[in-house]
């Protein structure tokens, strides 16, 4: 097969200009030698498989991405290959600032579309009156009348649950906050409710409060940015070297912003950290 293929790229870079427009409509005036990169652990958010035997893949985005269309098509082709099925794809948005990504490619020949959501369009209050906690801790994203009274309801809800689940569900309300700048409210309620001792107490928990408490919001949205920026580099080129995580570390919030949109772009995670 593979001299069938060398035959007809030398005809059709040639001579061959009839069977060209034939197939193309247009002529080609140059002929680029790439080769496609290769993306290193190619990994999905969440993909599951229905009750009804299909596939759908979730994936969840903080930021604002341009390149999210490519992804979205590099993800949907790898699920195909590997399960021999196209999954239905969801970008949900859980980020502060406006959804301005696109959820489509288009071209000529081309049409690849997916699902986009911004979690502030469900209904925040609905969330809230679930009987499952874990809906109640991701209202704190969603559209809410009031998230300062939601934030009452979810602490007090966290508080009624005994044992390993509380502590899990109030890390998990502490992260999300991060990403509303709903932290100090989070830990003022915290306060008034028996489970601030346990939290402090614990090994994992407690300097997460503390440190939480101690740097306030700005530290929480630096936190966010590096949280991100290291998921993003992962899925590119893999697990993160010792050295690469100290210095994102040290960087500021401006900078990690940066490296998040010259990611996808880096050749290697030398070149984008150098």
């Amino acid at each position: 097969m593979q001299e069938y293929d060398v035959a007809l790229k030398l005809l059709l870079q040639g001579s061959a200009t009839s069977t060209l427009l034939e197939l193309t409509g247009t002529a080609v005036t140059k002929w680029l030698d790439v080769e496609l990169p290769k993306v290193q652990n190619l990994r999905l958010d969440l993909l599951g498989e229905t009750i009804d035997g299909g596939l759908i893949h979730l994936e969840l985005q903080s930021n604002n991405d341009t390149t999210m269309p490519l992804r979205m098509a590099e993800y949907c082709l790898g699920v195909r290959r590997l399960f021999g099925r196209f999954p239905r794809q969801i970008v949900l948005y859980v980020g502060q600032s406006p959804l301005r990504m696109e959820n489509e490619l288009r071209d000529l020949d081309v049409l690849f579309r997916y699902r986009m959501i911004d979690i502030r369009m469900i209904n925040g209050d609905r969330l809230l009156a679930s009987e499952d906690v874990g809906d109640n801790v991701i209202a704190i994203l969603a559209g809410l009348r009031d998230h300062e009274e939601a934030v009452r309801k979810i602490v007090k809800r966290i508080a009624g649950i005994r044992g390993q689940r509380r502590e899990t569900a109030m890390a998990q309300l502490l992260i999300l906050a991060g990403l509303r700048q709903l932290e100090k409210t989070v830990q003022r309620e915290a306060r008034k409710m028996p489970i601030e001792a346990d939290i402090r107490e614990h090994q994992v928990l407690g300097p997460l409060f503390k440190e939480a408490h101690k740097e306030g919001r700005k530290q929480g949205v630096q936190e966010g940015e590096l949280t991100v920026l290291r998921r993003l580099i992962q899925k590119r080129f893999g697990r993160l070297p010792k050295w690469a995580n100290e210095k994102l570390a040290a960087l500021s919030t401006t900078r990690l912003e940066n490296l998040s949109e010259r990611v996808l772009d880096a050749k290697s995670l030398d070149e984008l950290l150098k």
